[in-house]
């Protein structure tokens, strides 16, 4: 079967898509999500497979789980993997609509990642359309909190993969077009300061601001970067009133590191912080981690065989390393063989600017229509 000759349409695909973009699905907004999440899963429906719908826990939206009938659905097969949770909030379409100008689209979450699994089901469908039949059986999770690191799905989505021989991920593409076959390791934490309230206005010195302490906080964090292990916090909310000294704020930091050994050395050091006196509090606890994903000898002889498919196309992929995490990390860290970064080119991902380059999505989809055709 050759994947070039697959007749993918830019855009017959991009108006599919836009419905996609257009259907706002912020991690915090499970109803969001599940009205993604319906449109989806009757995609998968049409397309011909068997539908499990998964109930959100911990305040999530839902999971969506399609199986495609197969002559060998025994036998462990290949597992498709993306999220429809974006971290743009219902009404980010008033200042990012979706739109086109020449071979670009704008759209909340069209990068990240609605892009690579709408390109995914594509591929399915144009294999089914050929009469082509895949070696392996095919199945498609789409998860709701990937955004956030995953904390209520990590466990399904590592009792699926363990069921499959393969796992690729749609995730947007490199800049340079290529695909990942590791990633970092990352953690978050959740921070906390607590003062002593008084009147700002009346009896400021007999206050103990807790945003004072984040604040001070904040910069001896970030001053813990260093090469081999980043520090940042990205989310800080504090005080009620601007005529009370703060009593409460509360963070979430972010650390990432290429090795384990060096996020662990990270994580001792976040967790041993404390407040810097004795009239307020501050406290570090650990949040989500994703483990380090290094490249093992199945991952790289996937990557092989999507780049020869690749050259084929005339799209020559370069494997790499990747930061930002992905549930690409479970799994590649399980040893399963897995191929992340197989959606979309792009840039501009958690930005307004985020966009697509539309003629990806059919080039792209010809590489992923190859992979589930040939993988065995």
């Amino acid at each position: 079967m050759n994947p070039d000759a697959l007749p993918f349409d830019a855009d017959a695909m991009l108006a599919g898509l836009r419905d996609w973009v257009e259907c706002e699905s912020p991690t915090f907004d499970p109803a969001a999500v599940n009205r993604m999440m319906d449109l989806a899963a009757r995609a998968l429906v049409l397309a011909g497979a068997r539908i499990e719908r998964i109930a959100g826990r911990m305040g999530y939206g839902d999971c969506v789980r399609a199986s495609f009938p197969h002559a060998r659905a025994d036998v462990p097969g290949i597992l498709l993997m993306g999220h429809f949770d974006t971290v743009h909030p219902v009404g980010t379409l008033a200042a990012l609509p979706f739109r086109r100008d020449g071979n670009r689209a704008w759209g909340p979450g069209i990068l990240d990642m609605k892009g690579g699994n709408y390109l995914a089901l594509e591929a399915i469908r144009q294999l089914q359309r050929a009469g082509a039949r895949t070696r392996l059986p095919v199945t498609v999770l789409f998860t709701s909190d990937e955004e956030v690191g995953s904390p209520s799905t990590r466990d399904l989505i590592e009792a699926e993969a363990a069921r499959h021989k393969y796992v690729l991920v749609p995730e947007p593409a490199r800049p340079d077009g290529g695909v990942v076959t590791g990633r970092y390791a990352i953690a978050r934490f959740n921070l906390a300061a607590t003062g002593r309230p008084s009147h700002a206005g009346a009896a400021l010195g007999a206050g103990r601001s807790a945003i004072r302490e984040m604040a001070r906080k904040l910069i001896e964090i970030e001053d813990l970067t260093t090469d081999d292990c980043t520090f940042s916090v990205g989310v800080v909310h504090g005080g009620q009133w601007v005529n009370c000294v703060a009593t409460t704020c509360t963070g979430e930091a972010l650390s990432m590191a290429k090795r384990q050994e060096d996020l662990d050395h990270g994580l001792t050091a976040m967790l041993s912080l404390r407040a810097s006196s004795n009239d307020v509090q501050f406290t570090v606890t650990r949040g989500v981690t994703r483990p380090v994903w290094e490249p093992d000898a199945g991952c790289l002889a996937l990557y092989e065989q999507a780049r020869a498919i690749a050259e084929s196309l005339g799209q020559p992929i370069r494997a790499q390393s990747a930061g930002g995490g992905s549930d690409g990390n479970f799994t590649g860290a399980m040893g399963i063989a897995t191929l992340d970064g197989l959606g979309v080119a792009g840039a501009g991902a958690h930005t307004l600017d985020e966009h697509i380059e539309i003629d990806s999505l059919t080039y792209r989809g010809k590489l992923m229509a190859g992979l589930l055709a040939t993988l065995d």
